[in-house]
């Protein structure tokens, strides 16, 4: 039997004690097939990013479990499952673009071998060979690659720390709203370039976000989320052909599938009003 990627049981986080106390999350459940692209979409405060958090093993869970790939997520963090992608991409001012996405590679060389090993390939260059080259291409990155980060917008940044993320062939890619900073344009054509790169090496990715749209565009499954306390309302599976391009916002089942998760998010703050 294949292993889930991501398995969450019951879980439950608290901040603080006694009346002070805050629930951010309370009996979540959420199973995740390896290779799908999954987005948490709800409001402020409704325990996207602490979830997020919970799977990448930043925090620990109060009550229940968490398993990525069967194993704890410390377990798996050790042994170079995870990757992550902040909001901010966080890259090493003095370092280009390539030496960049690749100095991650160099510090975890063992990142990448189980997938490697599963999907019986050799395991990627995690210096500056091909590889790393061909993902910053991919990324629009091509040119760019000997410049330093100042030198770069903030789009380019961002598509810089992504690339550096997949370079690693995480098992599983967890992503906290990594486009929220950026104007529609850039988010629009950073879209497609993540869907590229998603499409060419099918990692699991867990993907937050605000914006419905992005959510439908991207992902095989919408988790809605509700707030007070947080909470998984609907899970929602997106079956929208791939590849995915600018063309699907003229799709009318594209249209169908935002306002059904509108419908979803407004009849949880409904929920949470009348609580």
């Amino acid at each position: 039997m294949t292993t889930s990627a991501v398995r969450v049981d019951a879980v439950r986080k608290v901040y603080g004690s006694g009346p002070s106390a805050m629930v951010a999350l309370d009996d979540v459940e959420l199973t995740i097939e390896p290779g799908k692209f999954v987005s948490l979409i709800g409001p402020s405060g409704c325990g996207k990013s602490t979830l997020l958090r919970l799977v990448a093993g930043l925090e620990p869970a109060d009550r229940g479990d968490v398993r990525v790939h069967g194993v704890t997520p410390a377990q798996a963090c050790a042994a170079k499952l995870i990757g992550l992608v902040p909001q901010a991409p966080a890259l090493l001012p003095w370092l280009t673009v390539l030496q960049n996405v690749s100095l991650a590679g160099r510090v975890n060389p063992g990142a990448g071998r189980r997938r490697a090993a599963i999907e019986d390939l050799e395991e990627r260059t995690t210096g500056t060979g091909p590889d790393m080259r061909e993902l910053l291409r991919m990324a629009g990155l091509g040119e760019a690659m000997d410049k330093l980060p100042a030198q770069l917008s903030g789009g380019m940044q961002q598509r810089a720390a992504i690339v550096r993320a997949f370079g690693l062939r995480p098992d599983v890619l967890l992503m906290d709203e990594p486009f929220s900073a950026l104007d529609e344009f850039t988010r629009e054509s950073l879209q497609d370039q993540l869907l590229d790169l998603w499409d060419e090496l099918r990692t699991t990715v867990l993907f937050v976000t605000h914006s419905v749209s992005e959510a439908v565009r991207m992902s095989d499954t919408v988790v809605v989320m509700a707030p007070r306390p947080g909470r998984i309302v609907d899970v929602i599976d997106i079956d929208l052909p791939r590849p995915r391009n600018q063309r699907l916002f003229e799709a009318q089942r594209f249209h169908e599938y935002e306002d059904l998760v509108r419908t979803r998010l407004h009849s949880a703050w409904r929920m949470t009003d009348a609580a």
